[in-house]
């Protein structure tokens, strides 16, 4: 618990951060000033109009993906399971692509809904390929399925956009991942799904430790393995569906998170998701402060930040030998 509070602190610091740090500096006393009393200044504008929603969309698709990730690896037993593995990203992909090139939609309120609907769509017929036949839904037969679909959509990505060069310059930005550059009524439309996510994944949490025993002793414990894993991957999609469609394909943030968190607290999902709900948004809102310092007065998009930093991090976990397991 004690851990769990001090990452909440390092939350909040990093959310101020969030808000001072930019082309145009602000101090934070004068941040937590403006926070409650807006005056009208331009600093004023630039903290309420534009760095808090882009704050609180860091915290709201950081929480999203950590969450998912950390769902996903419990789920598939797979310690390099993303929350790309059930096709939710390449879903989320298509259907932004599909929306630019067939209807013409640009704006980021427009394409959300259908990167939302394609990565629901994704995970729903990965669900019934790797449930088809007598073994049912296993964690191998749903990482396979998942590997399958995610190529497939892929292909139609690479082939639509070759095919039409608007949805291809809609896509090269959107699949960067990035926090900025969108309205802050994009906040209102996504947190409904994420928190819906979120308390469905803190509610599997102990069922989650028992599947972890595996499938015949989880049904001696009266749990049933694949309402687990359907309610599993409902959150993930409501989750990575929701992230995925407002800022991209952001990689890295759940595949890493939930493996510091399991060196922290050990491998009981009843902390490990709330430990990931929190240092998840640290580690994005920190990479989105890093992409705005390094190529000051320009900004580095967070989706290339969090990979840069990511993947080393990432590297030194997989090559510790004292590492929490699944």
């Amino acid at each position: 618990m004690l851990g769990l509070l001090a990452l909440v602190v390092a939350l909040a610091v990093t959310a101020l951060l969030s808000i001072a740090v930019g082309s145009r500096g602000i101090a934070p006393g004068e941040v937590w000033r403006l926070l409650w009393h807006p005056d009208g200044s331009d600093n004023a504008i630039i903290v309420h109009d534009l760095r808090i929603p882009r704050t609180v969309l860091g915290l709201l698709v950081g929480s999203a993906l950590g969450v998912a990730g950390g769902l996903m690896q419990a789920l598939t037993r797979n310690p390099i399971a993303d929350p790309g593995l059930l096709g939710v990203n390449a879903g989320a992909s298509a259907a932004v692509v599909s929306a630019t090139a067939f209807f013409g939609i640009t704006d980021p309120l427009g394409y959300v809904w259908f990167g939302f609907l394609g990565a629901a769509a994704a995970s729903v017929v990965v669900y019934v390929i790797g449930t088809a036949g007598r073994s049912g839904a296993t964690p191998v037969r749903l990482a396979l399925a998942g590997t399958a679909v995610t190529f497939a959509l892929y292909a139609y990505v690479q082939g639509l956009t070759i095919l039409d060069r608007e949805a291809l310059d809609q896509y090269r930005f959107w699949q960067i991942g990035a926090l900025a550059g969108h309205p802050s009524s994009l906040n209102l439309q996504i947190a409904p799904f994420i928190v819906a996510g979120l308390l469905l994944a803190f509610a599997l949490g102990r069922p989650l430790n028992a599947l972890g025993l595996g499938d015949e002793t989880g049904r001696a414990l009266g749990l049933s393995p694949n309402r687990v894993r359907i309610l599993g991957a409902l959150s993930i999609t409501l989750l990575c569906g929701a992230a995925t469609a407002a800022a991209g394909p952001i990689v890295f943030i759940g595949l890493t998170v939930p493996h510091v968190v399991r060196a922290i607290t050990g491998p009981d999902q009843r902390w490990v998701l709330p430990y990931c709900a929190v240092l998840a948004p640290v580690l994005l809102l920190g990479a989105d402060v890093i992409g705005r310092i390094v190529t000051r007065p320009g900004e580095l998009e967070v989706g290339i930040v969090s990979a840069v930093i990511g993947a080393p991090v990432f590297i030194a976990i997989v090559r510790r030998r004292r590492i929490a397991q699944l």
